[in-house]
């Protein structure tokens, strides 16, 4: 599956720029997944690839962030796990609302790929993912919803953008 692949690679030390550039990489993947394959295949694991693409941005931009903390000497050590990971970018940048806000989405994003769900109206317009996460809560995913989560992941990289050159400028 994608999400071990690129676990891998996340492993190798990275510079806040480069794992920047991965995130903007993985980004163009989510644009062409889902401006291109999703319009001409309308299925559920179009639907799947597209959020799998979303988390490993995220992901990336998570390094990024911590990397600069490190950087600062706010951080000693930045986790390889994703989860405790996701817990260190909440607990330094807690003051910063769409950091928070963005890890949370991940996290969401990250439970609706590992759960069981059901495809509804594949191959139209209204092609559905509904998945079942925690304690039996049922959520949609369909091409609406999609395009929130899409535009929230690109959001999150022009924070992280300019939070990088900012640093860059001010330091």
């Amino acid at each position: 599956m994608f999400l071990n692949n690129y676990q891998q690679t996340i492993y190798e030390e990275l510079s806040m720029q480069e794992a920047f550039e991965k995130a903007v990489d993985e980004f163009k993947r989510v644009d062409h997944l889902f401006y291109v394959s999703l319009k001409y295949t309308r299925t559920v694991d179009v639907i799947k690839s597209v959020m799998e693409r979303m988390i490993s941005c995220i992901d990336y931009c998570m390094e990024c962030v911590l990397k600069q903390a490190k950087e600062k000497g706010i951080v000693d050590e930045i986790p390889k796990n994703a989860g405790l990971k996701a817990d260190l970018v909440k607990k330094v940048f807690g003051h910063e609302p769409e950091i928070v806000e963005a890890v949370n989405f991940y996290q969401l994003l990250k439970k609706l790929v590992r759960s069981e769900y059901t495809k509804r109206e594949e191959f139209r317009r209204h092609v559905t993912m509904t998945a079942t996460i925690d304690n039996g809560e049922i959520v949609e995913v369909n091409i609406d919803i999609l395009k929130e989560y899409y535009d929230k992941t690109k959001h999150l990289l022009g924070v992280v953008r300019a939070k990088i050159f900012q640093e860059e400028h001010n330091g």
